[in-house]
């Protein structure tokens, strides 16, 4: 099994507009439950802390191999959440390894 862990930075938006982006894009991300059939596995976490100096979105998700993983990266649901994601955030950072 492959673990896909994703930390993403959000821009700098106001606490009320960050609160909202935050949870757009938590359900974004858990939408794809069910669309992908290579995605075995999928958790959206939010930083409690919502000025904190650390990311602000963790993804892990889990595939059976990386050919699935590779997959997934160029689905076609999964690019609409890239989008979406790509507009809100100015960093990210991602681990993948066998579990």
């Amino acid at each position: 099994m492959i673990n896909h862990v994703v930390l993403f930075k959000l821009k700098n938006y106001h606490e009320a507009e960050k609160e909202v982006v935050l949870h757009k894009i938590k359900s974004a991300l858990e939408g794809l439950n069910g669309k992908i059939e290579q995605l075995k596995h999928l958790e959206v976490g939010l930083n409690y802390e919502l000025n904190a100096k650390s990311y602000d979105v963790c993804l892990i998700s889990h595939f059976e191999t990386v050919a699935d993983l590779d997959i997934y990266r160029v689905h076609p649901e999964h690019l609409k959440v890239v989008d979406l994601i790509t507009e809100a955030t100015v960093e990210r950072v991602a681990v993948d390894f066998e579990f």
